[in-house]
């Protein structure tokens, strides 16, 4: 190995240091604030939007709304209505502007009578836990045993359930578990009945005890409820020790419970979803799409406030701060204005592409994804997925997410155009609503209707899109149909009822509580 020695003492090799000035020209992305705003605004939800509109105004004292009132003939000017130069000039403080419209005063509206809040007048809605604890207060006197029950009360979910396993409990308080099985003893004694159970055979157990009707049968189809969602009622009667009719009069029994006491007490408020697109069918046949309106919030730059504050502020810190008020007012605008046009191009393009759902339904749905949008509109991926997240669009047909419209594809066996996977999932839901009960389609079965109808598409998706669906297999679906005649008789006889065989174990168990052909809105757990 050779070694190269410098001796820098010789002054024979010396490296020089000097200054120079280069210019480099490079290009690169930077994600300006506002451009950062701009993205967040294209994926809010019409609430969210709202409510990030509503900090804004609160925030910058040259926003205001639309249908604010504003002295004079003339109406708000727009920020799109105003010039580049207008804004420079605003931003240089040039008191020489042209007229512009006038405000009586900025915050809006103010008048001497006092506003009365409406929602003062309404009482309090009672919740559980509030209902709870009154009981409480009369139901212990001593210390301990009133905190043992507030911490338990504190545990319970808005449906009246308590977690299945409270050891903790004991040791977080410093008491044993005797003193918390104590309280909780009395605790599900409380109103609603059912309340505090840790399960549901536990919450159908203290309803029926109630009742007196705990009686050794109800008891054990009561542990068996995994039984009774299966519709094995061989081994339900066989565990039970009676006949057929006393096994749909205890099934009649059990439907009649309330699987979860807790829900009629403050219940969270379901918000109705409004949609962002309307697409209508036009007179000539075409398609015609169209934005919600009134789910645009409308905010105005009033420039009249800004040009009068420019001419009296003297203090450079307050003209620097209105200064960047106007630049985010303005920039504010322009992106709700672009986000609204971006949602459009976006939609329309989706109705161009789905042509044939919105004619001929879910079964003529087509294969799509982000890419062939955004080519389509000269757009980014990125920004189409953007647009479709948490987006409603109200058809002939209902009222969808945007992103239901993007599936997957399915490869045809003929060789021909490829199928959606939505429209697949319809396929195979429609053969399996149509199927007899004594010719049960298996998975194999399924997949050669499938292919006769030109559609390629192997066992296991068939199963996996039987699952999502929550459609049970086959041979849960044959005993779904035997089922019919047992459900007839808790029915009282009027057979006016008869089971969804699309249904996984949960929701079988949830069926037993619906009313007449009502939603599924239980979702019950139960102990396998």
């Amino acid at each position: 190995m050779s070694k190269t020695r410098t001796n820098f003492s010789s002054g024979t090799c010396f490296m020089a240091l000097t200054q120079r000035l280069e210019f480099r020209q490079s290009q690169s992305l930077v994600m300006s604030p506002q451009l950062m705003q701009a993205i967040k605004l294209l994926q809010l939800s019409n609430l969210d939007l709202t409510t990030f509109v509503e900090e804004e105004l609160e925030r910058n004292p040259l926003l205001e709304r639309a249908n604010d009132g504003a002295a004079g003939d003339e109406a708000p000017i727009e920020v799109n209505q105003v010039s580049a130069e207008q804004l420079a000039d605003a931003q240089a403080h040039n008191a020489q502007d042209g007229p512009l419209t006038t405000y009586t005063e900025w915050g809006g509206g103010a008048s001497g009578e006092e506003d009365h809040n409406l929602e003062a007048f309404v009482a309090a809605e009672m919740t559980l836990s509030d209902h709870l604890a009154e009981q409480l207060s009369v139901a212990f006197t001593a210390p301990a045993q009133r905190m043992i029950g507030q911490y338990l009360i504190d545990l319970v979910d808005e449906a009246g359930y308590l977690p299945p396993d409270l050891g903790q409990a004991a040791e977080r308080l410093g008491a044993s578990q005797k003193d918390v099985e104590d309280v909780l003893a009395v605790l599900q004694k409380f109103d609603p009945p059912g309340v505090c159970a840790r399960n549901l055979s536990e919450c159908l157990a203290i309803q029926l005890r109630e009742l007196d009707r705990y009686d050794p049968a109800m008891q054990a189809l009561v542990e068996h409820l995994d039984l009774l969602a299966k519709r094995d009622i061989a081994s339900l009667r066989k565990l039970c020790g009676v006949d057929d009719e006393d096994i749909a009069d205890m099934i009649g029994e059990i439907r009649r419970l309330n699987p979860k006491p807790g829900m009629k007490f403050g219940s969270a408020r379901l918000q109705t979803m409004v949609p962002d697109v309307y697409v209508r069918s036009g007179p000539d046949g075409d398609w015609h799409v169209e934005l919600n309106s009134d789910t645009l919030p409308r905010v105005l730059v009033n420039q009249t406030y800004y040009s009068e504050l420019s001419k009296k502020i003297g203090k450079d810190g307050d003209k620097s701060y209105f200064t960047n008020a106007l630049q985010n007012a303005t920039w504010l605008v322009r992106a709700l204005d672009q986000r609204a046009r971006t949602i459009l191009k976006v939609a329309t393009e989706i109705v161009r592409q789905q042509d044939g759902f919105f004619t001929h339904g879910v079964a003529h749905l087509r294969p799509l994804n982000l890419k062939a949008v955004a080519d389509a509109i000269q757009m980014h991926e990125s920004t189409v997925s953007r647009v479709t997240a948490n987006k409603y669009m109200a058809t002939n047909r209902g009222t969808f997410e945007l992103k239901y419209f993007f599936t997957a594809s399915i490869a045809s066996a003929d060789g021909g155009e490829a199928h959606s996977a939505e429209a697949v999932r319809h396929h195979i839901k429609q053969l399996i609503d149509a199927e007899e009960p004594s010719a049960i389609l298996s998975d194999d079965t399924i997949v050669e209707r499938l292919r006769a109808l030109g559609i390629d598409i192997a066992r296991r998706t068939v199963a996996k899109y039987r699952e999502a669906m929550r459609i049970p297999s086959s041979v849960q679906r044959r005993r779904d149909k035997q089922w019919s005649t047992i459900n007839s008789r808790a029915s009282g006889g009027t057979g006016l009822r008869e089971e969804n065989p699309s249904l996984d174990l949960e929701s079988r168990i949830d069926a037993l509580y619906l009313p007449e052909s009502g939603p599924l809105e239980r979702d019950l757990e139960i102990d396998n």
